[in-house]
């Protein structure tokens, strides 16, 4: 696991203490993520999606970066009964891995790997999802959103990962010039999540940055 944090290191070690800690498959995959440098969802952050999805319930979830599967099992614990998954991964390696770890999950008929660029099946896809959360290329994020907000059901909720980026997003103190690019695009995409007229949206410091998103009904 790639051990992005934004917060003090005695706020992190509180949080991850006394959250409930995972067994069985995912925590075998929590231990193979810090093994090999793989980069999934934080505990803090993993509690938090979870917490949020639980309280919708959602019968469709979309994910934007399935890496080993880690997110999509966790997930699948919210859905509806016979609800479904789908989560999209560019590259083979992980999609091998995530396959294989969706099998021994059992949840072959509940999450649905599609393979390639994000930003093309995005465009491509269609249906209605309660749920999206995004978690892959940061600097795609803008090119992600309108297809997520085409996606994304009235009442729905889009959860966004990594968006302060090791605190770089919030000071130009911390920003490595090789990465300007990426906190430029992160900065805009946050600015305009948070000003966009379908969206209430805020910002939580733990792990690397999570923005909550809600897509705001006609009605309303």
């Amino acid at each position: 696991m790639i051990d992005d944090n934004i917060n003090y290191d005695y706020v992190t070690e509180y949080i991850r203490n006394t959250i409930a800690k995972n067994e069985g498959l995912l925590k075998e995959m929590e231990e193979y993520a810090k093994e090999n440098h793989v980069p999934i969802v934080n505990p803090e952050v993993a509690s938090l999606i979870l917490v949020l999805a639980k309280m919708i319930k959602p019968s469709y979830i979309l994910e934007v970066g399935t890496a080993i599967g880690y997110s999509s099992i966790l997930l699948s614990q919210a859905l509806k009964p016979g609800g479904k998954i789908i989560t999209i991964e560019r590259y083979e390696k992980m999609i091998e891995i995530a396959k294989q770890n969706i099998k021994r999950a059992d949840l072959d008929n509940t999450i649905g790997i599609m393979e390639g660029e994000a930003e093309k099946i995005l465009a491509e896809l269609e249906g209605e999802f309660d749920y999206i959360f995004v978690d892959a290329a940061k600097g795609q994020y803008m090119e992600f959103l309108p297809h997520c907000l085409r996606l994304l059901k009235p009442g729905g909720i889009l959860v966004s990962d990594n968006v302060l980026y090791k605190g770089m997003i919030a000071t130009d103190k911390l920003v490595v010039r090789r990465k300007k690019t990426i906190v430029k695009r992160l900065r805009t995409y946050l600015s305009t999540i948070c000003n966009h007229p379908q969206l209430d949206s805020t910002i939580i410091p733990i792990g690397d940055g999570v923005a909550v998103s809600r897509k705001i009904a006609n009605s309303e």
